[in-house]
């Protein structure tokens, strides 16, 4: 075990893998609490790509996992459920369980950041597996929330709401939680009487990003020829990214040399909105290049023959980034946008008005549509290099001060200094 001031801490998700927003987040915390002098490590279903000594893989963890899977099928869209899903889930739940303390066991674990995996019951017996651990062990736990379950309509109706009272989230004091906007953070304690602490998602601004070598490669290899203007938009094709304002927005430009680049797939939420945008895009005559293909979770040269761009080579290469989302638990590609020093159309979808409008960025805005205003906003910061240059400019300052690192150091540093956590490695 580590001493008071070195801490060793289990990062705990269904999959710790990949480009999605909670994976991200997951390095920048590692990378912020390693800074600190703490080690990092990693239990989860899938963690393919973090450090093989740091890791633990629990197959039953992920839920994509056959015996999850079936579980989510009979437990969501019915009200109901037979005594044969609860007894798997019970059973599931031990086998979590022993898997998850064998886990802490072998690697020495002072305290569990839990993310998101006590927040939306995408794998429920993972979450009462979570609760029981911490009850039993007093192992020290801070739950990272990044999407509420009351925020996701195909939750709604269930037959597992008392496993969703039980641990999504668990109202224990028990545990330190936390939440990354202030309107989560507001509904969390109306839901629970529980206070949580807000830290948005971050990029490490006091580095800048490498100007890379990719560019041309990338926008080759999409089909892109020289004269092209990129636009980017950096999501999954999933309903709430509004892409069919990225497509009104590259017909509305009325230039051929436009083309959407769209860098994700649809996940785990199905292709039906992915071939509603194909068609409409086809409607419009809008070229779209869905480039998940080209682009890998991480880079590596090595890999022959398979996908050899990282997400953040699709940024060096884009010319504008479109960002038209309805609903976001906070904006990791606003704010890699501003990192990467690119100009933006933005939706003020709700948590963007309440917790980044406010701190003061130049950037495109849109209120839910498209406006003649808003795509000659576009037109000038597409054939204005000036305007471009004092809008990133301008955003990359403004992003260091408000979503660094030092400001998740700081939050951080708080919360391990509470009692519970300070005092676990002593006990």
């Amino acid at each position: 075990m580590t001493t008071d001031a070195s801490k060793r801490i289990a990062f705990v998700s269904t999959r710790i893998s990949g480009t999605d927003g909670v994976s991200l987040e997951i390095g920048k915390w590692a990378e912020v609490l390693e800074r600190m002098g703490h080690e990092c490590f990693y239990i989860a279903g899938q963690c393919d790509d973090r450090p093989r000594e740091r890791s633990h893989v629990i197959p039953e963890a992920h839920f994509t996992h056959p015996a999850i899977a079936e579980i989510n099928r009979r437990s969501f869209g019915v009200q109901l459920r037979s005594p044969e899903v609860s007894d798997q889930i019970r059973n599931m739940t031990g086998v979590i369980d022993e898997k998850l303390r064998e886990a802490l066991t072998r690697l020495e674990i002072d305290i569990i950041i839990a993310e998101n995996c006590l927040t939306i019951p995408m794998n429920i017996p993972l979450g009462l597996a979570l609760v029981e651990t911490v009850m039993e062990t007093g192992i020290g736990c801070i739950a990272h929330h990044h999407d509420f379950v009351w925020e996701r309509e195909r939750f709604m109706v269930n037959a597992v709401d008392d496993h969703i009272q039980a641990a999504f989230p668990p109202n224990l004091n028990e545990i330190q939680h936390v939440a990354i906007n202030s309107v989560a953070a507001a509904e969390f304690a109306r839901r629970t009487g529980l206070s949580s602490r807000v830290i948005p998602n971050v990029m490490d601004f006091d580095s800048p990003p490498e100007t890379g070598r990719k560019r041309s490669e990338f926008r080759n290899d999409i089909g892109l020829a020289e004269e092209d203007i990129l636009i980017l938009q950096p999501t999954r094709v999933v309903q709430r990214k509004g892409i069919e304002t990225s497509v009104e927005l590259v017909r509305r430009l009325d230039d051929p040399r436009c083309k959407l680049v769209i860098t994700h797939s649809a996940g785990d939420e199905g292709d039906a909105y992915a071939q509603r945008v194909r068609s409409y895009a086809e409607l419009l005559g809008v070229e779209i290049v869905f480039a998940e293909d080209w682009i890998s979770d991480r880079q590596d040269p090595a890999r022959v023959g398979q996908k050899k761009y990282s997400i953040w080579d699709a940024f060096r290469a884009a010319d504008f980034v479109t960002y038209p989302s309805t609903y976001e638990g906070f904006g990791n590609a606003f704010l890699e946008t501003v990192y990467f020093k690119k100009p933006i159309l933005c939706n003020r979808y709700s948590i963007y008005r309440t917790d980044i409008e406010p701190c003061g960025f130049d950037v495109i805005l849109m209120d839910g549509y498209l406006t003649d205003e808003v795509v000659n906003q576009v037109h000038e910061v597409l054939r204005n290099a000036e305007r471009r240059r004092q809008m990133v400019e301008h955003n990359y300052v403004t992003a260091r001060k408000f979503f660094s690192y030092a400001r998740v150091e700081g939050e951080l540093q708080a919360l391990l200094n509470k009692p519970r956590l300070a005092l676990t490695s002593a006990t």
